[in-house]
């Protein structure tokens, strides 16, 4: 998979994103500001977006069990824990061969970015 094919078809087909190509990864905000990073390593497409540190959570085991309980009801998103200059965060992510097609990655992107308005809001409950 070709990082730039992938950066002109996001801006090409969706209006207000911006793209930006650091080293390996695609820097990807969309219209409201929400950052994702595209990255493909070996066999794999990853998109990630971080969604509030893990020290905002009221109640992490609380959280977790509502995350395992409720997972299935993103479509194409996952939710993790990621360490970012040694700190702790939940972040959604999509995954995908690197095989795929650019317009199947557009779709990934578009769908992560979406989904994680909808999991702010489900979380917001859970944040102090």
């Amino acid at each position: 998979m070709e990082l730039q094919a992938v950066s002109n078809a996001l801006i090409e087909s969706q209006e207000g994103f911006s793209v930006e190509q650091i080293g390996e990864c695609l820097a990807i905000t969309n219209e409201v500001g929400i950052v994702a990073h595209l990255a493909v390593v070996g066999s794999q497409i990853t998109v990630e977006t971080l969604l509030f540190p893990a020290e905002q959570v009221k109640d992490v085991n609380e959280l977790n069990s509502h995350i395992l309980a409720t997972h299935k009801l993103v479509p194409l998103t996952a939710v993790s824990t990621t360490e970012v200059e040694g700190n702790l965060y939940y972040s959604a992510f999509g995954a995908l061969s690197s095989e795929s097609k650019v317009e199947s990655v557009v779709i990934e992107v578009v769908t992560l970015f979406s989904n994680t308005v909808e999991l702010l809001d489900a979380y917001s409950d859970f944040l102090k």
